[in-house]
Parts: structure tokens; sequence; C-alpha cells
């Protein structure tokens, strides 16, 4: 008899939620989280859309740990001394299951993990899962921890982007550099009242913001900034391929963008309170790992479940649902006596019938579109700055027709250039 039901490698989203929910459904279930506290090793950028979290914990507006509801969208192209912003609100954002909220991971993965624990999951903090535990047919029969061999019927892995399992347990092989980025960000302290009056918000809410161009000087990439309450969370994400052949580390950049004029102004005065780094999958669909295998599962970053489209970042809400999914399919499993592939193929199924994978197939030529369309991060802003330049500065000269001023400006770029991007964006979308 195997020591429990379930083991979860992992607490992060898709981690303690899927403990959660088999908890939930009376199985024995065993967490194991390398951090010393749990949310102590997650990161993101940290924007959740809630309607992933909706589902699992209805009530969880009185109940969790959010920040600031994003009530502005702002997309900006920047060079080194120019930004130029689209900026979007609508009351559709702010519809319940429709909305958005900044988050801070080590408080919001804290918070989910007692959830796990008030349903019943046990939880061992601090140690890593050095391997699995196979029968002689190759099932996945428990995990290796240290000096202990733990078993279970079934293992869940959610252990992140850098999986040390998921090769033993899938043959999933190393991703290539092109379908992964590396992210920083620093969370920079200010008063809440400050932050309210420089973003414009109101009523508490806060602003999602994305910078396009110089913000990794001009490598495939961008920064972001959320707006919690008390702080800033600012950082950037670029693809590691393109960055061998970047003359500035990306910690460089970044302080460089705390210093762009488009910038500065939001964060003077501020603390930097929390400095952090991970990697993050962009390769969508077509990077993915199998899901299951006989005695296990992959859910969350673990799985690859990511999509950056570039005035989009999504992750959370996938890693939530994946592991709400994961666990009432191992649960049902586990009431059939049937934890083998076949046995978990109800959890493909429910992922294929959600928004999960569903988005991820829609999305699947996007990544290899934004690594190609360099132009994004370079041309772009800088002809958007000069049309700019061409229509606001008055210095007095007489002012030439529009369409004069404005063709040399379009021509650098190319109009044919401009065409195919549009079509391959468009296709990709």
């Amino acid at each position: 008899m195997a020591d429990f039901d379930a083991i979860v490698v992992g607490s992060g989203c898709a981690g303690a939620v899927a403990a959660h929910e088999l908890a939930s459904a009376q199985k024995n279930t065993l967490v194991i989280e390398r951090g010393e506290r749990n949310g102590a090793k997650n990161m993101s950028g940290g924007r959740l859309y809630t309607h992933s979290l909706a589902a699992v914990f209805p009530e969880y507006k009185t109940e969790a740990p959010l920040e600031r509801r994003i009530a502005h969208e702002r997309l900006s192209f920047i060079t080194d001394d120019a930004c130029t912003t689209v900026d979007f609100s609508s009351g559709q954002m702010l519809v319940p299951n429709s909305d958005s909220y900044s988050v801070l991971r080590a408080e919001f993965d804290e918070w989910l993990s007692s959830k796990a624990e008030s349903a019943g999951a046990e939880y061992i903090n601090g140690i890593a899962v050095e391997g699995l535990l196979k029968d002689d047919s190759g099932r996945v029969i428990g995990v290796r921890a240290g000096d202990d061999e733990i078993s279970a019927d079934i293992v869940i892995l959610a252990d992140g982007v850098n999986s040390l399992l998921s090769k033993e347990a899938v043959g999933f092989k190393a991703p290539l550099p092109s379908t992964m980025a590396v992210g920083i960000k620093q969370v920079i302290e200010l008063p809440e009242a400050v932050i309210s009056d420089r973003l414009l918000s109101q009523d508490g809410d806060g602003a999602a913001w994305l910078f396009v161009g110089d913000a990794t000087h001009g490598h495939i990439g961008g920064g972001f900034m959320y707006t919690n309450r008390a702080s800033i969370s600012l950082g950037l994400v670029a693809t590691i391929s393109d960055l061998f052949t970047a003359k500035r580390p990306i910690y460089q950049m970044l302080e460089d963008l705390k210093a762009h004029s488009a910038v500065a102004p939001l964060i003077k005065g501020g603390k930097v309170v929390e400095h952090s780094g991970h990697m993050v999958p962009e390769g969508g669909l077509k990077m993915m790992p199998p899901l299951t295998a006989d005695g296990v599962m992959l859910a969350g970053e673990s799985a690859m479940m990511c999509i950056n489209l570039g005035y989009m970042v999504r992750g959370m809400d996938y890693a939530i649902a994946a592991g709400m999914h994961a666990g009432r399919a191992a649960a049902a499993a586990l009431n059939k006596g049937d934890t083998s592939a076949a046995g978990l193929a109800d959890y493909q199924k429910a992922l294929e019938d959600s928004f999960v994978l569903q988005d991820l197939r829609q999305f699947s030529g996007f990544p290899h579109f934004m690594e190609s369309t360099t132009r994004l991060f370079k041309e772009y802003p800088q002809m958007l700055s000069d049309v700019m330049n061409t229509l606001f500065v008055v210095d007095g000269r007489p002012v030439a027709p529009l369409k004069k001023s404005l063709k040399p400006i379009v021509k650098q770029v190319g109009l044919i250039n401009m065409l195919k991007d549009v079509r391959g964006g468009i296709k990709a979308l």
C-alpha cells in the first residue's frame, strides 16, 4: 500500500490548487515544496486574471491577498528619449470574472497553500524532490526527496519551468534558448496614495503597463509594470537566444528602464524591497511536453503553460485551471483504481475543452512571429517617435504637407515590410 494517494511536487499556483482539489475529494495528499515557506521560490510579473481563481474559490475576493484591480491597460513603444503610449480603460475590464488584479506571489501563494492545508493536504517544506520512483514497468510510484523514498498512487509535477523531473517523467527534453526567456523584477515600495496619484488611479485601482523597444535595447522582449497597493512591480522579460548578442546584461537594461523619462517619475523616491529572477517559457503549445504518463501528471509551468503576446502575458490563470483539472482528474482516477496514462486521459480532455489548450492552440504560431519580427523592437518604436515628433513639435519653421513629412519616416521601415508584418501578426493571432 502506498504512503499517500497523491504527491504534489511544488506549491505554486498549479500545485496548491491540485492539492486543494485532491484533499477536498478526501484523498490522502502530500505536497513537497523546496522553498522554506510557500511562495518563497515563486516569481511572476504579478498579474492574475481572476476567472480561473473564481472557478475554484468563489469567495476569493474576501479572502485572497489581492493588490489592485487593473483598470488601465497601457502599452508604450519607447526609444531612448521618447515614449508613444496607448492607454485603454473599459467597464468590461471591471466586470467580475473578467477583471484582473496585481498580486505579490509570496503572499498569494502562501494563501493558496493555506487553502490546500485547510482542505486536509499535508506539507513538507525546504526539501527538493531529486527523483521519481518507478516500478519495473516504468510506472511512477512515488518520489525520492533527500534520504526519503515516499510512495504514492499518483504524482503531480508542478515544480515549475526548471523542473528537474519532467524528463524522467515523460521524456521532456531541455527547451531551446529561442523558446525561453529570462525575467527579472524589482518590487519598489512607495506610499499607496503616491502610486494612485502618479498612475491617475481612483478607488484603489491600478494599471498594467508594458514597454516595447528600448526597454530591452531593441532585443526581443519588453518591460512591464504592475501597480500594487504600496509598491510597484517593475521588470523585464527577454528571449535568451537574442540576449546572447546584447551588449548590456539584462540587469543593466532594467536599471536603464528605471532611469527612462517615462518611468523615472513614477518610481521616484521608491525603495527596492525585492529583486527576483525567473525563467519564462515562451514557445507555446509547440514546446509543451506530454501531460501524462503512467502514474504521473504535469501542470502549470512544468508543462510550459504560458503565453507572451507582447501586449499581454498570461501564466497564472493557466496554472490555476490546470491545477484544478489535474486534481479533479487525479481524484477520479483514484476512485476508479486506474492511474495509468489511459486512466488519466480525462485530464487531457478537460484541458482540451477549456480555455487552456484552446488558447495555446490559437496562439501557437505567435512565438515564431515574435522571434522573427525584430522590427517590433527596433524600427517600429523609432518610427512612432519620429511620427509623433513630426505631428507635435513646433519650432517656427514652415510646416510641410503631412504626406511629405511622413513619407520618409515610413520609408525607413518600408511599406512592404509593414504590410508583411501586419499580415503575419494577424495570421499568428
